[in-house]
């Protein structure tokens, strides 16, 4: 199994619904979440992770970068960590 799991700031985004690709509740979603905000959070948990410039398949047009994590777990557990770090 590859440790290396990609997070994009809309899965945080706060003004998408979740078909538009939030992956979290909207109580614990972001306005305007960046790559920065989220590399940050996944450091905070003491996680390896870098930021790379990049889109989200469904936003190409939006460069907000992506990050890298080395993670283990499910990645819905790491979006999950991640998001309640974010605040």
């Amino acid at each position: 199994m590859d440790p290396e799991r990609i997070l994009y700031p809309c899965y945080f985004d706060v003004s998408l619904p979740r078909s538009k690709g939030r992956r979290v509740p909207a109580d614990k979603a972001q306005e305007n979440p960046t790559a920065k905000a989220i590399h940050k959070a996944a450091k905070r948990l003491g996680l390896s992770a870098r930021i790379e410039e990049a889109s989200h398949p469904g936003y190409w047009m939006k460069k907000e970068g992506r990050i890298i994590v080395e993670y283990k777990g499910s990645k819905e557990e790491l979006i999950r960590r991640v998001a309640a770090k974010i605040r």
